[in-house]
């Protein structure tokens, strides 16, 4: 008897047999390939601990689905594992993942070698045709050039300057056409190879373009300078769908859409070395999502200002980046079901508490002592004691106290304003920075020797003093737990005397724990006020920004943690890229193409391989007395020399094989540094100081102690065991989420705009999978759906549905309806796989279509709403026309009524007095009719009487009336007499007006005639001026300026008389034009007189300067008629 699940199996392949069995010969080319065949070496019967639950349904009516079920189950289950084919039985390994054993697969085949993966990359045509290539010249840099010719296995490339140089054959690469330049997304290049790569990402880069697509990966370019590209204008663009450009934005828009569609957490990746800029770019991918989910503006402001307080306690200056991240750190953003932000939580990981107290030369500690001492304020200052940083022993190590271009105060002023945000009171702030100069005290406190045996103990300095202070204890407290140890023995407590080396590196350790508990309990206290709320729904996109990989002259532990955690997130880079993808199609029946990648799970073999790991064994010395630096080294020679990736060295030093490249590394204080322990001397001081925060410090420790022992808080776990649980427990986390890459590239080791080191940028490419990851992009499926949901999601999209037809069918129906050829999809057994670029087209016209019906469906409603409201307004108005026109009809009868008898009462009003005369005759004669008629005779006189009296209203009416015409006849009489008084006023006026322009007209003249003797005898002076001699140039002064008051005058004037005759002046013109002629005689009188004076002066010099000449000329006028022939009379 069959078990239910072979049945389901039997079932589905029934289904798959009748359509390979189709007549082929008849397909149209255009058809959908066949379901791919099934692989005979599937295993088709479960072994035991692949055995149905107890729970199973057995429901014949679900064979399908539970075939279906079979293959989800066993795909989320090898999602799980590294899937690799061969089962490695001698290795032992601890994985972050949820490992579960995998028997080998028979008929396996060897993975094939791509190269390229594309025939057009084939450099014979290139050699044949004599296109452009790539060639690699003797210094690693690529030049662009064509093939001149050929030889053998070596070509000939002509240089765009002329010159020719030989390659050999196999590094030559080929070139995309020069239209392809600067492309955005690298999968768009027509040949994909290194220098292509490298070349696109030079050329964007010079562009100020630092952001590139390479398929699921963005590439973002350290540029070193601000580019104006990540601005709050951008923001918006990005919010409004108006840029499609690479962008760390449009990677969170991304982020963010999938959460909200498909309800799964998400992370953003990124990675590079020191210095790439992977901070700056986490801090604006928060940015933007803090913009997308910005329902609680307070929220939005502090998870931005996040950044702030976390780079001033965990940044440095290392020799590779001026702002070095030295700790790793997850931000979690939650969101609401609506998409806002509700709350955030930040994870940080191994703070390198070494720099707090050790410093390689060029190198800077933590940013924020530095800020403390140059932007303390004086008041801050004075009660910390507080110096200048190069007083300090722990900062001037390294001789360097500053950065370029870096304003420590300023930055320190910003950071006091971020606390606030924080809402952190101003005596938790005292706290902090008490300890943070105490921290900084404590490594000025020397020690001096008291015995013969090196026992030394703490001097009585200003350091100690200040530093016990702060920390809230007596000096000598300090002192003595700085100096000595209680030793517990069966004869009680002995005190021990430390050496200078233990007491060196007790205080060093005290400085670490309090820094390092300093910098936790800020985190603590920031996620306090981030604590997600009532409306977190569970998600959330989580923003990885670790330390960059790291290989200096000398690395010690730190840079071995460092480059571990960054060979762990590599892997997790390829298990998503490259092995997950590649596990899939072969599993779902899929001919995915295969493309080699640089694996570095021997390199994460050799750290977590158990017992003989690099991780275990140092932590096995941790725990031997007889184990130091020097042993350690020789240990770990003799039992990992033989693996692929490490490297014995001489001395101290070994090597490991990272995925970046070989790093050395000196075991010197590694086993120290692992340790990382705390006297329980300081813990006893530090519980019973006096200050809130170091009792908090000594309350956690303590509480770690009580622990168990293999629990990761517990102080008996070394520093590198707490760091891989850690690193575990991320990476177990991050698999949880759909990961977005982003590859941060440094272009220069000199942290310069505008310069491109091509051996640092091509290290990294290699060394991120760039290449491969577009490969495996342009070659693969990276959109697929189950044929459930792809029916589901399209298949209203039919012209012609048939609900009997099943998912698979109707999936197969909708690609071609709409024309997709055979080489965008391929069938899988339980999805369809879609090329990059296919969704997009379905769901743009899904939306279209959605859109259409949207529009018709809210038109429909509008015309039966209308017609709704129509015909409910029709009837309501109905019967308020029926009303209103009673209401009229009724109205119209009242006044109809009203104006008969008006009229009947006028008529009588108008009956003249002989017919008056008649009613009262008749009146009186009806004196004599009985006694029947008086009552009519009655009202008759009575009404005689009413229009007599109407009558009488009138005609004082019309009296009145009368009386007032006459009045108003009057007033209109006397108004015109008015007017025309008033017109002969005018005229008269008029004609005074032409009068005065007549006399103004003949003044002018006049005017005119009387100042030609004065321009004449201004120029007889001005000719007489000029016989003058140059010793009275002196009073030629007083001539011009005559001349010059003369000219004045006259334009003056000519003004006045211009302005005086002007038709629009206000002015009384006969008034003016009389005071005008007074002014005139009184200036012409004072002119003349001083125009006399003038002339008796010019006059008087005149003859004194011919005297003058007469007598110089006389004397010699003998000499002169002598010369003449005559004599002198």
């Amino acid at each position: 008897m069959l078990s239910p699940t072979t049945l389901a199996r039997s079932s589905l392949e029934e289904m798959l047999e009748s359509l390979r069995l189709r007549d082929n010969s008849d397909r149209p080319k255009d058809l959908p390939p066949a379901l791919p065949s099934r692989p005979p070496s599937r295993a088709r019967i479960r072994s035991g601990r692949w055995s149905a639950q107890p729970n199973f349904n057995t429901d014949s009516n679900s064979e399908s689905g539970g075939e279906g079920q079979r293959k989800e189950n066993e795909l989320r289950v090898k999602r799980n594992t590294f899937w690799n084919k061969k089962r490695r039985k001698d290795v032992n390994l601890d994985s972050p993942y949820n490992v579960v054993a995998v028997e080998g697969i028979e008929g396996e085949e060897r993975m094939e070698e791509t190269g390229d993966l594309e025939a057009s990359d084939n450099i014979g045509y290139f050699i044949e045709k004599k296109l452009r290539v790539w060639c690699r010249q003797s210094n690693g840099v690529w030049i662009s050039g064509t093939i001149h010719s050929t030889s053998g296995e070596e070509s000939f490339v002509s240089l765009a300057n002329g010159n020719v140089v030989k390659v050999s054959t196999c590094h030559l690469f080929p070139a995309n056409p020069e239209i392809l330049d600067g492309v955005d997304d690298l999968m768009h290049l027509s040949y994909l190879n290194e220098p292509t790569v490298f070349h696109n990402l030079k050329y964007r880069y010079a562009r100020d373009m630092i952001y590139s697509k390479a398929g699921p990966i963005l590439i973002a370019v350290n540029p070193f300078k601000d580019v104006q590209i990540n601005g709050k204008d951008i923001v918006t663009i990005y919010k409004q769908k108006a840029a499609d450009k690479p962008h760390v934005f449009a990677i969170a828009e991304n982020a963010y859409n999938e959460m909200m569609n498909d309800g799964v957490n998400q992370s953003l990746m990124i990675s590079g070395e020191s210095g790439a800029g992977k901070t700056e770019t986490a801090k604006f991918a928060v940015q933007y999502l803090a913009a997308l989910g910005g329902g609680n503006v307070g929220i939005e402001c502090q998870i931005l200002q996040t950044s702030c307080i976390l780079e001033a306690f965990g940044n440095s200056k290392t020799s590779m980046n001026d702002n070095s991240s030295r700790f790793g750190k997850l931000i979690e953003i939650h969101f609401t079901a609506a998409g806002k932000i509700c709350g955030s939580k930040i994870r940080t990981f191994l703070l390198e508490k070494s720099r707090v107290v050790q410093l390689a030369t060029g190198e800077r500690s933590y940013h924020i002592f530095y800020q403390l001492c140059a932007g303390a304020p004086q008041a801050l200052r004075e009660r910390l004691n507080l110096k200048m940083a190069r007083e300090y022993n722990y900062l001037a190590q390294s001789d360097c106290l500053v950065i370029n271009g870096v304003d420590d105060a300023q930055r320190f002023l910003k950071f006091m304003e971020t606390l606030d945000i924080f809402q952190i009171s101003k005596g938790e702030q005292d706290q902090a920075f008490a300890m943070l100069a105490a921290v900084l005290w404590l490594g000025n406190i020397s020690f001096h020797a008291i015995d013969y045996e090196n026992h030394v103990e703490a001097s009585n300095d200003e350091a100690l003093i200040n530093a016990a202070r702060l920390i809230g204890c007596e000096s000598h407290e300090l002192k003595e737990a700085l100096s000595s140890r209680r030793i517990q023995t069966e004869e009680g407590n002995i005190v021990e005397k430390f050496t200078m080396q233990q007491a060196i590196d007790t205080r060093d350790a005290l400085a670490k724990f309090i820094y390092a508990s300093l910098f936790d309990w800020l985190v603590e206290q920031i996620n306090n006020l981030l604590e997600v709320g009532k409306q977190h729904t569970g998600w959330s996109i989580s923003i990885l920004d670790i330390y960059g990989f790291e290989s200096f002259k000398k690395n010690s532990f730190e840079q071995f943690c460092i480059n571990y955690a960054n060979e762990r997130l590599q892997q997790h880079f390829n298990r998503h890229i490259f092995k997950l993808e590649q596990e899939e199609y072969e599993l779902d029946g899929i001919d995915g193409v295969k493309v080699d990648f640089a694996d570095n799970q021997e390199c994460l073999d050799l750290f977590e391989k158990k017992p003989i790991g690099l991780l275990s064994l140092l932590d096995e010395d941790l725990h031997s007395p007889d184990a130091n630096d020097a042993t350690l080294a020789n240990k770990l020679k003799q039992n990992l020399n033989g693996m692929a990736c490490f490297k014995g060295d001489k001395g101290r030093v070994f090597g490991v094989r990272h995925f970046a490249g070989e790093v050395l590394y000196d075991t010197n204080d590694f086993l120290k540094k692992n340790q990382d322990s705390l006297n329980p001397e300081l813990i006893e001081l530090l519980s019973s100081c006096n200050g809130q925060l170091p009792q908090l410090f000594a309350i956690k420790m303590l509480n770690q102690t009580l622990e168990p022992a293999t629990s990761l808080d517990s102080p008996n776990q070394s520093v590198s065991a707490k760091f891989k649980g850690k690193l575990f427990k991320l990476m177990q986390w991050l698999e949880k989420t759909k990961p977005h890459f982003i590859c941060c590239i440094k272009p220069n080791r000199k942290q310069l705009p505008g310069m491109y080191e091509e051996d640092l940028v091509s290290q990294q490419l290699r060394c991120s999978g760039v290449l491969e990851a577009v490969r495996m992009s342009r070659s693969g499926y990276p959109t697929r759906m189950t044929h459930q949901e792809f029916a589901d999601r399209y298949g209203f999209l039919l012209l012609e549905t048939n609900e009997s037809q099943d998912p698979l069918s109707i999936s197969v129906a909708v690609l071609k309806q709409f024309n997709i050829i055979p080489g965008m999809y391929q069938i899988g057994y339980t999805k369809l796989y879609l090329r990059i670029g296919l969704i997009g087209v379905l769901e743009d016209r899904r939306k279209q279509v959605l859109q259409t019906g949207v529009t018709k469906t809210i038109a429909c409603f509008l015309t039966w709403k209308y017609n709704d409201e129509a015909n409910k307004g029709s009837a309501f108005a109905s019967q308020l026309y029926d009303g209103q026109l009673t209401a009229i009809i009724g109205l119209q009868s009242v006044i109809r009524g009203c104006l008969v008898r008006k009229h009947f009462s006028n008529s009588h009003k108008l009956i003249p007095s002989r017919s008056k005369r008649k009613l009262v005759r008749e009146n009186s004669e009806a004196n004599d009719i009985p006694n029947e008629q008086s009552s009519a005779m009655a009202e008759l006189q009575r009404r005689v009487v009413d229009a007599e009296a109407s009558l009488g209203q009138k005609q004082q009416e019309n009296a009145t009336l009368q009386e007032q015409l006459q009045q108003y006849e009057a007033k209109m009489k006397k108004m015109e007499e008015q007017l025309q008084q008033s017109e002969a006023k005018m005229k008269k006026t008029e004609e005074q007006l032409q009068q005065s322009e007549a006399k103004m007209k003949k003044t002018e003249e006049m005017l005119r005639k009387q100042t030609a003797p004065l321009q004449a005898s201004l120029a007889a002076a001005k000719k007489s001026e000029g016989s003058a001699t140059a010793e009275v140039g002196g009073r030629e002064n007083g001539v011009s300026c005559l001349v010059k008051e003369f000219e004045q005058q006259k334009q003056s004037f000519e003004d006045d008389i211009n302005k005086t005759t002007e038709p629009a002046s206000n002015m009384n013109s006969y008034e003016e034009l009389r005071k005008l002629k007074r002014r005139f005689r009184a200036w012409k009188k004072d002119y003349k007189v001083r125009l006399k004076e003038t002339k008796a002066i010019v006059r008087k010099h005149r003859h004194q300067d011919s005297d003058k000449t007469r007598k110089k000329w006389w004397p010699n006028r003998g000499k002169v008629l002598q010369n003449c022939g005559k004599s002198p009379s």
